[in-house]
Formats: structure tokens, C-alpha cells, sequence
């Protein structure tokens, strides 16, 4: 197999689960920049979607669940089952963003019938 299925089921449809190798994980730390304080300040006063911290956010979970991966392949995992998010706040302006999941080495399931 030669990329990494990730599902936050704690099984994969059509799969085993033949091993399990453990907890894997990936976060980053990221600060607010001032910039998009501003324009969300005036977003706030005017409504709508901050779309500075929509895009943030989306590129943390991107990296959180990359570094995830990476130790996942690491162990020789085959996927990572029961994915969840974590976020917390770190200091003033910083958040973690945290991906975790169970590695496990899967195969085929035997076909019924």
C-alpha cells in the first residue's frame, strides 16, 4: 500500500485491522498575525466570514495532519483509524492544533459468500 489511509471511523471499510502499532500524532503552534486582527476587527463590525483565520486554520490542520502521517509511516503503518482534532489555546494570540490517531497495519478483507 502505498499511501496512508486515514479515517475517523475506528475501522476501514473493506479492511482488517491486522497489527496495531500505536498512538501517532502531529500538532503545530500558530500565532495571530496583526494584519488579520485588523481586517478581522472590521469584519467583526461589518459580519460575515473572517477569512484570514478560515485560511489559518486550514493550513494547521493541513500540517498538523501531514506530521501526523509522517510518524504514521514512520511505524509502517498501512492507516490511521479513530482520527480526532485538538485545539488549545498555548499563550496570548497562539493556539495548538493537534491530530491524532491510532496507527495500524490493515489488509483485505476476505470477500463473503
Amino acid at each position: 500500500m502505498s499511501h496512508i489511509l486515514i479515517a475517523t471511523a475506528d475501522d476501514i471499510n473493506g479492511y482488517t485491522i491486522d497489527k496495531t502499532l500505536g498512538l501517532v500524532r502531529g500538532n503545530t503552534i500558530r500565532a495571530r498575525h496583526i494584519g488579520r486582527d485588523i481586517l478581522a476587527g472590521l469584519r467583526g463590525i461589518v459580519g460575515g466570514e473572517v477569512h484570514e483565520y478560515t485560511k489559518l486554520l486550514a493550513e494547521s490542520r493541513e500540517q498538523a495532519l501531514d506530521r501526523m502521517v509522517d510518524e504514521a509511516k514512520r511505524l509502517g503503518a498501512d492507516a490511521i483509524v479513530g482520527v480526532r482534532f485538538s485545539t488549545s489555546l498555548m499563550a496570548q494570540g497562539a493556539a495548538e492544533l493537534l491530530a491524532y490517531g491510532t496507527a495500524v497495519k490493515i489488509k483485505k478483507a476476505a470477500a463473503e459468500g
